[in-house]
């Protein structure tokens, strides 16, 4: 990256008001800390972050009630989602770790049927390109797929992953933070 690239990057962060550097940074220590909480507690940390996930879906739901009073279009599209936030939101309120059990199934189920789907396509596109870098890659991928899929235990896991990734965004932030405040202070 040249110094003008990062200036620019720097004023783009800066000077338009999207992140002014020290939200960056603090972002960044942020999800350190829920990196660091999802390494060293993931029972828990996964069972908080779901919880909180209820509580923000069964307010949500309470809202879009609300919102009627003053905009009723579309009012039975709202009247489901609302219903559906609400009803969301009570269950895992209620049932906080069999609700993470769940999602946690759920997710890995989810991303064992994208990564089988992008595998796939990747396999294709390497047979008709005669793509070898494709082929690997959709071998690999549909391989990590159909192993979510047969050992759905793995879902324990995930909130292994989550942390690693939190770790590494977060450190991601705070070095953008840092060549942030560096352009600012050279403009």
């Amino acid at each position: 990256m040249t110094e003008e690239a990062i200036k620019t990057d720097g004023t783009i962060l800066c000077t338009e008001g999207l992140f002014p550097w020290w939200v960056l940074l603090l972002w960044g220590i942020l999800t350190l800390i829920v990196g660091a909480m999802f390494l060293l507690t993931p029972g828990i940390t996964t069972v908080l972050m779901i919880t909180f996930m209820g509580a923000w879906w069964l307010i949500g739901g309470l809202f879009s009630i609300g919102s009627l009073i003053i905009d009723r279009t579309n009012m039975g599209w709202k009247l489901f989602l609302a219903a559906i936030n609400i009803l969301a939101g009570a269950v895992i309120l209620l049932k906080p770790v069999f609700a993470s059990v769940f999602i946690l199934i759920f997710t890995e189920m989810f991303i064992g049927f994208l990564a089988c789907f992008i595998g796939a396509s990747f396999l294709a596109q390497a047979f008709r390109g005669k793509d070898a870098g494709s082929g690997i890659l959709g071998i690999i991928s549909l391989l990590f797929g159909l192993m979510l899929l047969v050992y759905p235990m793995l879902a324990g896991f995930l909130p292994i992953l989550a942390g690693v990734f939190f770790l590494l965004a977060g450190i991601s932030a705070i070095a953008a933070s840092f060549m942030a405040k560096k352009a600012e202070a050279a403009a």
